[in-house]
């Protein structure tokens, strides 16, 4: 075969290759270009927008009983878990001391009451006998002084043995409620002061079939926190089970001004507020002192129309290809719909979102099909791709 022949032929299979791989790479690259657009209908469903919060679960009714008196402890007729009555006997002290209190001041009072009794009347006899001249003014003044601080030192006596009576009653300890003792905080012939503080004895839950959650709510989404408002909650000792509840008060404390502020802890830069739920424990699983992981639901709209939240924030106009029409309206809010190459807007009103859908309360029908979302075909596969591996050869 000639040179020159031999020079066309390569020169021929090169101009072919040439051809090839642009077609190639131009179905590629209109392959890459292609839009995929997501759809979804505008349907009824739920929809509600919830902050979280950490809680402990408390009794509504907690009663710590106390003593006001200094002693030993001589008897103990309540332990944990034990139902008690109002008025029924739960602890008593040791008495002797008290008892021999009272009966000091009750003979300190009969001796003070004969001698106010006498100086009473002897007063009498002399305020007579000073009106008819008989006496002279100064044993007048006299009797009169006698009687006074007889019945000042009666009274005084009166008073103390009030007193001694009463601490002799503080020694029988009582429950002031119905419930069941949750603590018990002393033992039989422990020795209790009652100095500044009247120490605790037992701690008494009126009714655990009706429970509370005192929650702390960051400081970003207490705003939306009102009273009414439905919770859901669970616990880690029933991972498996959701319990409700309703926000029933949201603490206020009173500020150095005249108005009112919402009672804040605030601990390492975080501020928090304390909001109560209550909660029903008909089967007693709520227990006291656990922690409560709550959801506090403070937008809930039901049988709305809803749309995906992304679908909102399409637009068009960043994946229109040659031919495409985009008919667009006014507005911040609108949804887009296609029919062949023409995309039409929608002007909406939308209500609460929950992050992944939102509600539409106006400016489009229901079961209306629109545009959620769009991507370009073939970019997922090539992203897949591992740019670590060869390609195939030139």
């Amino acid at each position: 075969m000639k040179r020159g022949t031999r020079r066309a032929i390569v020169w021929s299979v090169i101009a072919i290759a040439v051809i090839a791989v642009t077609v190639l790479l131009a179905g590629r690259k209109k392959a890459m270009q292609k839009v995929e657009y997501e759809t979804a209908r505008v349907e009824r469903t739920d929809i509600a927008y919830y902050v979280t919060a950490t809680g402990t679960i408390e009794p509504v009714t907690e009663v710590q009983v106390g003593t006001q008196v200094s002693g030993i402890i001589a008897s103990l007729y309540a332990d944990y878990n034990s139902t008690v009555r109002q008025g029924q006997v739960i602890a008593e002290m040791d008495k002797v001391t008290l008892e021999s209190d009272l009966a000091s001041a009750r003979a300190t009072y009969d001796g003070n009451q004969a001698e106010y009794v006498y100086q009473e009347k002897n007063f009498i006899r002399s305020k007579g006998l000073h009106e008819k001249a008989l006496i002279s003014d100064t044993e007048y003044e006299q009797a009169e002084y006698n009687y006074k601080m007889a019945k000042s030192a009666y009274e005084n006596s009166k008073a103390a043995l009030a007193k001694a009576e009463r601490n002799l009653s503080y020694a029988t300890i009582t429950s002031p409620i119905d419930g069941i003792v949750i603590d018990r905080a002393v033992e039989e012939g422990q020795t209790v002061a009652a100095g500044f503080e009247t120490p605790t004895l037992f701690t008494i839950a009126a009714d655990l079939t009706k429970m509370q959650v005192v929650a702390d709510v960051d400081e970003a989404d207490i705003g939306g926190v009102k009273e009414g408002q439905r919770v859901s909650f669970t616990v880690d000792a029933y991972p498996d089970d959701v319990f409700e509840g309703k926000v029933v008060q949201i603490r206020l404390g009173s500020s150095s001004s005249s108005s009112t502020s919402v009672a804040s802890t605030t601990s390492e830069s975080v501020v928090t507020y304390e909001v109560v739920i209550a909660a029903d424990n008909p089967d007693l699983k709520l227990l006291p002192r656990l922690t409560a992981n709550l959801s506090i639901y403070t937008k809930e709209a039901h049988d709305v129309l809803c749309v995906p939240s992304r679908a909102l924030r399409f637009n068009p106009q960043a994946m229109a290809a040659k031919g495409d029409e985009i008919v667009d309206c006014p507005g911040t809010a609108k949804l887009w719909t296609r029919s062949g190459n023409v995309f039409t807007a929608h002007p909406v009103i939308t209500g609460i979102s929950d992050g992944i859908s939102t509600e539409i309360t106006g400016g489009i029908d229901e079961g209306t099909e629109i545009i959620a979302g769009a991507s370009f075909a073939g970019l997922e596969s090539l992203a897949k791709k591992n740019s670590f591996m060869p390609g195939p050869p030139r």
